[in-house]
Parts: structure tokens; C-alpha cells; sequence
């Protein structure tokens, strides 16, 4: 029996999102080291973890240092979830379960999955009882709602409590929402109101100041992010440090962001390859190339790299470029969007 749990737990910072391709091994790694409470996997079929599928497994893999380390399932049948978070435990053995409610691909919700299960509270609390069984503690990572005709949130949060779950990831957005408008706070704060769980606070934090805000506003234990953090995993120090109320680190050095893009550059290519590696760092690259001279040329170049040494000359060439940038990377550059969408 696993004997970690959230209760009592140091949450006052924030957690690494599950983000499908992003979410690596490499990455999880990273952001464990520069502060995050804790990590989760990509996200991962339950039905495809209990027919053995060997491309899903691999995407299970835990993540070594200090932070804590979730894999989260999806599906919608709770037999097949537990059986899952069986298999799981046994061959993985990871600090947490982490169960999907929130995914708004397309995909995932036309088959009944992710936010999809919100239109349901019901079944929302069979599947993190089924999870539960496997003797593992259990978090949901949830919507608001599914629509505004399914504002479900906080009868889902009940039903997750009721049926066992540890904790609650709140993404301040319906599934019909996607990633915009901006979120909405106060259905975080419902939640948070409507449990004795712990809630984290998710969507749009892009810097300490948005997640000392959020907490603010809502009262959440901690948060979690996602994209915000990608070329910027400094970030996760930078939260830690103002929701406990202590100078906040400095923000990069170009030299600073450009030596950790080749880390993990060269740490996927251990991982997946040299050629699957480096062509899922492109996109990765594009997030440390924010706010640049000559960002739109350099991105323009990182689509196109092909070997770990492309990365390491694209490094190279942006510091270059930018000889004279010796300040940090100021904050705001984070809330620049990279790509339309």
C-alpha cells in the first residue's frame, strides 16, 4: 500500500499540467528540479493500458528527483479505470493517480471521455472509486463545467470526495470555453468552498504574479501550470517563492534560457532518439525563443531542426544576435503569444 498523501502536503506552489506531447519525461524532470510540487504524466488510455499497448506505457515512465510524480488516465468505463490503476501501481508504482474530467480535444470528448464526463457527476465518482481501489491516492483534473447548460463542477468535486478522491484540479474554463475567454475565478472558489479536498487553481498563469492572484481570489491550496511554463520553467520557483511571501528570483539571462533549451533538447534525445526527439523539440524551442530579436526568423528556423546539433547552432545564433542582452528576460514577454491558437 502506497503511503503518500496529499493531506498535510506543501502545495503552496505549483504543479506541472499533463500536456499531451509536451509532457515528457525530459520535461517532467526539469520542472521537478526547478520547484514544482509535482508532475504528471501525458495523458494516457486505460483502455490501452490494460490490452498492453507498449507506446502508452512508455509514456508512464517516473520521473526521478524530489517533486512528487502522477500518471493520469482517461477513459470512461470504471471497471476498465481500475483495472488500469492496478496494473499501474503495480508496475510503475507512482506517488498518485491522476484522473482526466477536463481534456476538451474533440477526440477524447466524442468518446464519452475527458470533459465529457462532467455532463455526468454520477459516473464522475465510479470512475475515481474504481481508481481508488487499486489502494493508490487519486486527483481529478476538471473543467467548470461542460457548457453553460452543465455547470457541474461542484457537484462533480462532491461526487469525486464522496467516492475517495485526495485532490482537485480546477481549469477555470467550460469545456465548450476551450482555452478562451479569460477564466472564470469565482467557479474556482465555488469549488473550493464546496470541499474539505484540496484545490488547485488552473488556467491562464503565465507568471508568479497570476498565480499569487488566483490564490487570492479563489483560496486554492496551489496551482497548476501548463504552457506557461514551457521555455520558462523558472517560473516554478518564481511561484513558490511569492505565495510564500519571499523575494522572488530574478527572471533568466538569454544565456541562461538558451543553455537549459539545449539540456532538454539533449535530454529527450536520450529518451525518445535523436529523430523523434528533436522533431517534438521544435516545438519546445519555440517557447524559449519568446521575445527575441529576430524571434519570427529564429522560429522560423527551429521548425526545421533535424539533429540535436541544429539546436545547439540555433542557440549559438540567438546569442549572436542578442550579444548585447545581458538583463534578464522580463516577465512580460511571457504573456506574448507565440502562435495563433
Amino acid at each position: 500500500m502506497n503511503n503518500f498523501s496529499f493531506a498535510g502536503r506543501d502545495l503552496c506552489g505549483a504543479a506541472l499540467a499533463p500536456m499531451a506531447g509536451l509532457s515528457d519525461l525530459t520535461l517532467r524532470t526539469l520542472a521537478a528540479e526547478y520547484g514544482a510540487v509535482f508532475t504528471v504524466s501525458e495523458m494516457v488510455s486505460a483502455k490501452a493500458i490494460v490490452m498492453g499497448d507498449k507506446k502508452t506505457r512508455a509514456l508512464c515512465t517516473p520521473t526521478p528527483g524530489q517533486a512528487l510524480y502522477g500518471i493520469q488516465l482517461f477513459g470512461n468505463e470504471p471497471e476498465v479505470v481500475a483495472e488500469a490503476a492496478r496494473m499501474l501501481k503495480e508496475e510503475f508504482a507512482p506517488d498518485f493517480l491522476d484522473i482526466n474530467m477536463g481534456c476538451p480535444a474533440p477526440k477524447i470528448v466524442g468518446n464519452g471521455c475527458g470533459s465529457s464526463l462532467m455532463k455526468n457527476p454520477a459516473l464522475c465518482g465510479r470512475m475515481v472509486e474504481g481508481a481508488v481501489a487499486a489502494g493508490l491516492p487519486v486527483s481529478v483534473k476538471m473543467r467548470t463545467g461542460f457548457d453553460e447548460n452543465h455547470m457541474t463542477a461542484v457537484e462533480v468535486a462532491r461526487c469525486c470526495e464522496s467516492a475517495g478522491a485526495s485532490l482537485l484540479t480546477v481549469h477555470g474554463r467550460t469545456r465548450a470555453q476551450q482555452y478562451t475567454p479569460p477564466i472564470h475565478p469565482e467557479e474556482i472558489a465555488r469549488v473550493v468552498q464546496a470541499v474539505k479536498l484540496p484545490v488547485l487553481g488552473n488556467g491562464d498563469i503565465l507568471t508568479a504574479e497570476d498565480a499569487l492572484q488566483l490564490k487570492s481570489q479563489t483560496g486554492c491550496a496551489g496551482v497548476m501550470v501548463g504552457r506557461g511554463a514551457l521555455g520558462n520553467l523558472w517560473l516554478f520557483r518564481q511561484i513558490r517563492a511569492v505565495l510564500a511571501g519571499e523575494p522572488v528570483p530574478p527572471p533568466p539571462t538569454l544565456a541562461q534560457r538558451m543553455e537549459l533549451l539545449c539540456r532538454q533538447a539533449k535530454g529527450m534525445c536520450e529518451e525518445k532518439g535523436e529523430e523523434t526527439a528533436i522533431k517534438q523539440a521544435r516545438t519546445q524551442a519555440i517557447y524559449y525563443l519568446k521575445g527575441l530579436r529576430g524571434a519570427a526568423s529564429f522560429r522560423s528556423r527551429a521548425t526545421g531542426l533535424t539533429v540535436y546539433r541544429d539546436v545547439v547552432e540555433l542557440r549559438d545564433a540567438v546569442l549572436a544576435a542578442n550579444a548585447e542582452e545581458t538583463r534578464p528576460v522580463e516577465e512580460e514577454v511571457f504573456r506574448k503569444p507565440i502562435l495563433k491558437g
